[in-house]
């Protein structure tokens, strides 16, 4: 196995159990028996750098660990997407690298993108506006039916009870 595919390995096991619910139950049981030695230790300095020293290690070998994580999910999540990109019919294949444009380039691009999408939601405006009505009154009715057939249920399921009391 390479040392790259090892790294990685290591990583995401190392991420996912450092997210788990146990993990943080197990440093807080740390950290409250770090505070429970406290008056035994004289609240000494080396009490105080136990605990100063411990979360700093830890805290540092973190970033990298979750560093690693984060970018290759991003990397996967970037290729998914230009993969997307290039099978949708009428999408602009030249998208599919915007991450490796220069950050002035990304800036300029936002600002147009910005300004499609308000154009677009200002020409969507009354078209949504007639989708939200016509899924209301869709909701409307169906609460309508639903009310009518539970009194309908409860009226004869009473009347069944009436007459299995009888």
């Amino acid at each position: 196995m390479k040392k790259d595919g090892f790294f990685n390995a290591f990583a995401s096991k190392v991420a996912h159990y450092g997210g788990h619910p146990a993990a943080f139950c197990l440093a807080f049981a740390a950290v409250i028996a770090w505070a429970i030695a406290g008056p035994f230790a004289g609240f000494s300095e080396v009490w105080q750098l136990t605990i100063n020293t411990g979360t700093t290690i830890i805290t540092f070998l973190m970033v990298f660990i979750i560093q690693n994580t984060q970018n290759r999910d991003t990397a996967a999540m970037q290729l998914k997407l230009d993969e997307l990109i290039r099978a949708t019919q009428g999408a602009k294949n030249s998208v599919i690298d915007f991450e490796q444009l220069p950050e002035d380039t990304l800036q300029k691009l936002q600002k147009e993108y910005a300004k499609l999408a308000k154009q677009a939601r200002e020409e969507g405006e009354a078209s949504r506006t007639n989708e939200e009505d016509r899924v209301g009154s869709k909701d409307k009715a169906r609460r309508s039916r639903k009310k009518a057939g539970a009194g309908s249920a409860r009226s004869s399921g009473s009347g069944r009870t009436k007459a299995a009391r009888a």
